[in-house]
């Protein structure tokens, strides 16, 4: 079934996506908070360009998904079969019949960007390349990324696969979100296959950027030099893309977004006092009034000195019966005329129907208490 829908949504993201632009457009940027994925800067953003060997970011999120699904551990051993021979952007050497565990996959794909890895796993998360590609667009919608078609997990340079920064800020932020690859994001320097293969991370800032997070560079003829770098301080996480830019300017340009991003925003947990919400009248039931509370406040990621303010939208009265958990309103949250986020308000207990049974034992129960 989960194959279906993989080629179902490949197909409709083939029909309905237009092709991307050519690879000289200027550079895209964005800023995100990781927990709660809200964009605070954003320069081109939406502009769909060739992204490289960034689409990697994709083969290791899918391979982290099967690691939390049960599908795979990091001690599995996958046996590389024919996708590998002849690899372009071979880094780990791996031919037809090598065996190599998913933990050393991981790092030559992340940290070796190696496209020879790459393979493998695609054939051990899905069974095949062809598969694979068709789960990795499936991801895309999954995960809202619209404007990104991807196709290998290599990320070569391609007219059908493209992305754009906002795009690609949604996939960091859930590779971040992906307790399985934590592991395998922010290495510098490693070796692999009995210390036969030497790993150097493209991305600099794995060992310049303090509390960096990691995540994955990339350079190819189409898309330039690119980081998707983060960092997290004080409890907040940030991640930064940067594309289409220089090999000069990527590390210095990701690396002024997220600095920006900490001296300029905190992450705060909305609320207010019980005191605001007033009591809500329920017609017809065995209680008169409930006072509703908010259910599923999530973190914000505010500009500093900024206090969210709260708005609460509640109806005259709500009719019984009215069960635990049902939605009576909701609560919206600003700063100045923004609208950070929303979250609902609803029934704490269950009030039921008033009926003449009901009635006649709460008279039966004041006459005998």
């Amino acid at each position: 079934m989960r194959r279906v829908f993989s080629f179902i949504t490949a197909v409709i993201l083939l029909l309905c996506l237009p092709m991307p632009v050519s690879a000289q457009v200027p550079e895209s940027r964005v800023l995100a908070e990781v927990s709660t994925g809200r964009i605070l800067y954003e320069e081109g953003a939406d502009i769909r360009r060739p992204v490289g060997s960034l689409a990697k970011l994709m083969t290791a999120y899918l391979t982290g998904c099967a690691i939390e699904a049960g599908e795979l551990t990091p001690e599995t051993v996958l046996t590389a079969g024919q996708e590998v021979e002849g690899m372009p952007g071979a880094v780990i050497w791996l031919l037809p019949g090598d065996a190599v565990s998913v933990h050393e996959l991981l790092l030559g794909l992340i940290t070796g960007n190696a496209g020879d890895a790459a393979a493998v796993l695609a054939c051990g998360v899905s069974g095949s390349v062809e598969d694979f590609v068709m789960d990795m667009n499936a991801a895309c919608f999954d995960l809202g990324m619209r404007s990104t078609r991807f196709a290998d997990p290599q990320g070569f340079d391609r007219p059908e696969s493209f992305s754009t920064a906002r795009d690609m800020a949604c996939l960091a932020c859930a590779v971040l979100g992906c307790e399985a690859l934590a592991p395998f994001l922010n290495i510098w320097r490693t070796f692999i296959r009995e210390d036969s293969v030497e790993l150097v991370n493209e991305n600099t800032l794995t060992r310049t950027l303090e509390g960096c997070r990691g995540l994955k560079a990339a350079h190819s003829a189409d898309s330039g030099y690119s980081v998707i770098a983060a960092a997290q301080r004080d409890g907040m996480c940030l991640t930064a893309v940067v594309l289409g830019s220089t090999e000069e300017e990527r590390f210095g340009a990701a690396k002024t977004l997220l600095q920006q991003g900490f001296s300029g925003y905190r992450v705060v947990t909305p609320g207010f006092s019980a005191e605001f919400l007033r009591p809500l009248r329920i017609r017809g039931g065995t209680q008169s009034a409930v006072i509703p509370e908010p259910s599923g406040l999530a973190p914000l990621a505010v500009p500093a000195g900024v206090q969210p303010e709260a708005v609460l939208v509640l109806p005259e009265y709500a009719q019984a019966p009215v069960r635990q958990g049902q939605v009576l309103g909701r609560v919206y949250f600003y700063a100045g005329e923004t609208l950070l986020s929303e979250a609902a308000l609803v029934c704490p207990e269950e009030v039921p129907r008033l009926t003449l049974g009901v009635s006649l034992r709460q008279v039966l129960e004041l006459l005998f208490s």
